[in-house]
């Protein structure tokens, strides 16, 4: 059992990059990724800890693409954390979520429920702070019960608290992964909210642009769902992976080593990865002005 697809504290996660390690160790897995959202923070830590679990690391990230009408994520696998492209990308992406934070918070504020960067970064106890985060604090201000209720009233896409978040331009997230010795892979195709007939046609264009694979099986999909992207997949010449998008107890339906339809993750999703990164598999042009 492997997983393709996991965050850490050093992003949303609940668990630190060495206590992922430890649950993915008492599970049984074989083989990890560590995918934490638009930070490289944690990749150190979860690699000493793999070492000294005797499991197979493979350093990622996954990246926020500005899409319409539904959420693109980019996963990078294969990365050197250490990448002076990939780090100044992933600083400039940290600026810009401080600034959009303190524009929510300034929002929080105006409703009369005054909440502070300092309070969130006690909660979270990371330095990457989200809209999870800025969610939990709503929970604890009993403003919601949960999570998802503070971003179906409050934080969600064309909410009053919501604010549109800087994203990488595509061209620039492949750019970078690729400069950093990683491939990209479209994450959970499904989230995109588009038509099969539209998908099939994206895909193709972005395979051309340098994405070599698509997360085909994930806990959100059903199985027959994720067998036709799968399928789509190979008519592009793009190979699959499937990951639990594992974050922690808040979404109990991702557990590590599980994908779609609660199913333990295959190693054939590994030995894919691992494939095209023996290969090179990465085809991107140079990063945009």
């Amino acid at each position: 059992m492997v997983d393709l697809h996991t965050h850490s504290s050093a992003s949303d996660g609940e668990l630190s990059p060495s206590a992922l390690i430890a649950e993915a160790r008492r599970l049984g897995l074989a083989s990890i990724a560590l995918t934490d959202h638009d930070t490289v923070a944690g990749i150190a830590e979860a690699r000493r800890a793999a070492s000294g679990a005797g499991i197979e690391f493979i350093p990622g990230i996954e990246i926020e693409i500005d899409f319409e009408p539904g959420e693109f994520h980019l996963l990078g696998y294969g990365i050197d954390e250490t990448s002076p492209p990939l780090l100044e990308a992933v600083s400039k992406l940290a600026r810009a979520r401080h600034e959009r934070n303190q524009a929510i918070l300034e929002r929080i504020a105006k409703a009369g429920l005054p909440l502070d960067i300092p309070a969130v970064e006690a909660i979270s106890r990371v330095s990457y702070i989200g809209r999870p985060h800025l969610a939990d604090l709503l929970v604890k201000a009993r403003c919601v019960h949960t999570r998802q209720e503070a971003f179906d009233r409050w934080l969600g896409k064309g909410k009053p608290f919501y604010i549109r978040k800087s994203c990488l331009p595509l061209e620039d997230a492949i750019a970078v992964i690729c400069s950093a010795g990683g491939i990209p892979v479209l994450a959970h195709p499904y989230s995109l909210f588009v038509s099969k007939p539209m998908l099939g046609r994206l895909l193709s264009q972005w395979k051309d642009m340098g994405i070599a694979g698509l997360e085909a099986y994930h806990p959100t999909a059903k199985y027959g769902q994720c067998a036709i992207l799968e399928r789509m997949a190979g008519e592009r010449g793009m190979f699959v992976t499937a990951g639990s998008d594992f974050h922690g107890r808040k979404r109990p339906e991702c557990g590590l080593g599980r994908t779609a339809g609660g199913t333990a993750i295959d190693s054939r999703f590994r030995d894919n990865v691992i494939s095209a990164l023996q290969r090179g598999s990465c085809s991107c042009s140079s990063l945009s002005d």
